[in-house]
């Protein structure tokens, strides 16, 4: 809250410092119109029918004083329509452009329009319901006012600067639009409004679907309404469609609400149509016609001076009825050289394109040709990068081999050693007691075959006397058996 105040304060500084600051505001709900600025409307009554919830008034104003006024849509990111009277030519442009903070933050304490620069983190939300200058850059579109900066002059001039004024227009639109409104107004409305200070203006923009970074509505067409309602007053329409700068359709007030939202009326009473001067209104219509195609036209040497005498209403109404017959007269020769002119105008547009196709192919051509050169450069440097690089990774992979190559020779001279060394001990040990287990097995050995043999002796001996029993048994029994028994006994 400290630093919000402290804001506030060098705020006011600023303002009462910098007499140039400018200023605009936000108009409340509860307010008749667009307060301030309801001296912008005839009879200080705004169009009707534009009611939707996202369209927002805005009082632009510069030291404290009403400029113009904006109806501003929240929704599109652009202004509706703003509302203006012809001041003075400007004799310079300086830009310097603002944002509206009440918009995005109505709780804000600035209630001013201010440099977009100069907000820094005071203001919440900023840019959500309305267009920065960062949604600008680089899109390919400029800002362009609806309230032209060069029909205003000093202070009105500053004001139009802001973003609430201003919507995405291309380049060469946005210089035909302003050409030709220029022209419309210092050539054709002011000089046949005999009270300059009761000319009042229109400009606005009809959004489209395109938009600029998916936020900002580019307008589909453009268009500008006029009112004069001095005594011999008359009202007027013009539209330019966005996507053909060259056109310029004058209609009347009726004819252009019907292309806006259904319901609008943009002057009240029509501007009072019902006591327009028609010889007026052909002038202007005259004049535009001119304007549009393509004529220079210098300042009407017709314009009727203030509070003329009764007594020349009869010449008033003779020279208008002449110069009603020569425009019908001259209507056909008008049309016939904007015909002309329109046909001159394509054919030169249809030259310009066929030697725009020659020079985009040739020079397509020769850039191909370029780029296909610098693909070959390039291929072949990066060849022979590619064979330079890979010299000393061969180099070290050659390296490495003759390193591994010795590192497995170790390693199999050691895998050698190690299974030689594995061999069991006992083995060394057995085969080292061989001799010594040999030559003391000797003994043993002649003492078992000394047994052996005298067992073999005795075994014969054994097997003799066995036999020669045997044969006495049968001696014995043979006897026996033959020799009688008495003399057996012998």
């Amino acid at each position: 809250r400290e630093w919000t105040m402290k804001t506030s304060i060098v705020f006011l500084l600023c303002i009462s410092v910098f007499p140039g600051f400018s200023q605009g505001r936000v108009v409340r709900e509860d307010e008749t119109g667009f307060a301030e600025c309801n001296v912008f409307f005839p009879g200080q009554v705004p169009p009707e029918g534009f009611t939707k919830p996202f369209h927002v008034k805005i009082c632009q104003q510069y030291n404290n004083e009403p400029r113009f006024a904006t109806l501003y849509s929240t929704k599109d990111k652009i202004p509706l329509y703003s509302a203006f009277k012809f001041t003075k030519p400007a004799q310079s442009e300086e830009e310097n452009w603002l944002v509206e903070p009440q918009i995005d933050d109505p709780e804000n304490d600035l209630h001013e329009m201010v440099h977009e620069a100069d907000i820094g983190g005071t203001v919440a939300n900023l840019g959500a319901n309305q267009a920065l200058t960062s949604d600008y850059v680089g899109s390919g579109y400029e800002r362009g006012l609806l309230n032209p900066s060069f029909l205003n002059e000093d202070d009105f001039q500053v004001a139009t600067y802001t973003l609430t004024n201003a919507v995405p227009l291309s380049p060469a639109l946005s210089k035909s639009w302003h050409r030709d409104v220029a022209k419309v107004v210092e050539q054709a409305l002011v000089p046949h409004c005999s009270k300059m200070d009761h000319l009042y203006l229109l400009a606005g923009a009809i959004p489209s679907s395109v938009q600029v970074k998916g936020k900002v509505s580019v307008p589909e067409s453009l268009w500008l309404a006029a009112c004069c309602d001095a005594p011999e007053g008359w009202s007027l329409g013009l539209v330019k469609k966005a996507n053909d700068e060259n056109s310029l359709a004058d209609l009347t007030v009726r004819e252009l609400e019907k292309q806006l939202l259904p319901g609008v009326h943009l002057f009240k009473g029509n501007c009072g149509e019902n006591k327009q001067s028609q010889e007026k209104g052909e002038a202007v219509l005259q004049v535009v016609s001119q304007i549009r195609s393509g004529e220079q036209v210098g300042k009407s040497n017709n314009q009727e001076t203030k509070d003329q005498p009764v007594g020349k209403n009869n010449n008033q109404e003779t020279s208008g009825w002449v110069r009603r017959v020569a425009g019908i007269i001259a209507t056909p020769f008008i049309k016939l050289l904007e015909l002309l002119i329109y046909i001159f105008v394509e054919l030169v547009k249809s030259v310009f394109y066929f030697l725009w196709l020659v020079v985009k192919r040739v020079v397509g051509t020769i850039l191909d040709g370029v780029f296909s050169l610098w693909n070959g450069m390039v291929s072949y440097l990066k060849a022979i990068s590619m064979v330079l690089i890979s010299i000393p990774y061969d180099v070290g992979r050659v390296i490495i081999n003759i390193f591994m190559g010795f590192l497995q020779i170790v390693r199999d001279v050691l895998s050698l050693t190690y299974r030689i060394l594995s061999i069991p001990m006992g083995f060394v040990l057995h085969l080292a007691a061989f001799p010594y287990h040999t030559v003391c097995a000797i003994p043993s050995v002649l003492k078992d075959a000394a047994t052996g043999i005298g067992g073999t002796f005795l075994l014969v001996i054994d097997a003799t006397a066995a036999v020669l029993q045997g044969f006495y048994y049968l001696a014995a029994h043979i006897i026996k058996r033959f020799v009688p028994k008495g003399s057996s006994d012998d």
